[in-house]
């Protein structure tokens, strides 16, 4: 019996994404009881409620970032996501608010100052996994392709579109177990990883169609410069000079797989909602009728 026989999928929320996201296009026209500006709170919570509206998950776990220089990457490589402004106060005090609501909805909040979301996301799959339970990842974030086993599926919440491991094949050119060495090879300028200089997003596809792996490829370099590839003498050069850094490369773009998240089949089950707590965080943030009312729906 296949995982999406046996269990419903459990659903895996880049929380971070959607807080900036509303933080982006919400206005700035927001405030709680105190008169801190609360707009992103109120786009990610109308976000929320519309994915457990959507779905009702029986497991489901939003995760945030708390590491954005305190990452184990930091310490391999100090450049890492270092061309990232850290948010602005207000926005830091929204997503402790953000954290909030979801836990005041009964959905499990991920969060680790050594680890990112992604490795949060991708150990808590790896665990569900091993129970025979598949997942949906809500991101638009290419790197998440690297974790899509045969039942686990993708989704761009916002256009609606969702994919499995053939997709990412057709986004990047690649197969999810080489999403992390497509990353390396080429770079990903979002987090400030150079990657081997000249070598773009269609050349790391071709080699790694070749190679199968960062691995072969630079064991194989020799071999590069005989193949059908635009300047290819130039670029089995710069593996060579650049290879080892790629390998440091993929340290950073492999997503971890031993973040501290429960390995409990249960773990990840939405919890009881308080009501009392769910009423009074309404009324600090002063969220309006139609807010309130979805959150009591869903808290039913």
């Amino acid at each position: 019996m296949n995982a999406t026989a046996a269990h419903p999928p459990a659903h895996l929320v880049d929380g971070s994404l959607y807080v900036f996201r509303a933080w982006h296009s919400m206005p700035d026209e927001f405030h709680d009881v105190d008169g801190h500006p609360v707009n992103a709170v109120h786009g990610y919570t109308r976000f929320l409620c519309e994915l457990l509206e959507k779905t009702r998950p029986e497991r489901v776990a939003v995760a945030f970032d708390a590491s954005l220089t305190s990452s184990f990457r930091n310490a391999i490589y100090p450049p890492y996501k270092a061309n990232r402004e850290l948010p602005p106060p207000d926005l830091e005090h929204q997503f402790v608010l953000c954290r909030e609501v979801t836990a005041a909805l009964g959905v499990t909040v991920l969060i680790d100052h050594s680890f990112e979301a992604d490795d949060l996301i991708g150990s808590a799959l790896w665990h569900l996994r091993g129970h025979g339970i598949s997942s949906v990842i809500v991101s638009a974030d290419k790197d998440f392709g690297q974790l899509l086993g045969e039942h686990d599926r993708q989704w761009d919440f916002a256009r609606n579109l969702r994919w499995g491991p053939e997709g990412v094949h057709e986004k990047l050119g690649v197969l999810p177990n080489q999403v992390a060495d497509y990353l390396a090879l080429c770079g990903d300028a979002v987090d400030n990883i150079p990657g081997v200089p000249g070598v773009g997003a269609k050349t790391a596809a071709a080699l790694l169609a070749h190679f199968g792996s960062l691995d072969a490829l630079l064991d194989r370099v020799d071999e590069v410069a005989f193949l059908r590839l635009r300047g290819a003498a130039s670029c089995a050069a710069r593996l060579r000079e650049h290879g080892e850094m790629a390998r440091l490369y993929r340290r950073l773009t492999r997503i971890a797989l031993d973040a501290p998240v429960t390995d409990h089949v249960d773990g990840l089950r939405r919890a009881p909602v308080d009501t009392t707590t769910l009423d009074a965080l309404c009324e600090r943030l002063r969220f309006g009728p139609l807010t309130r009312s979805r959150l009591r729906a869903l808290a039913d």
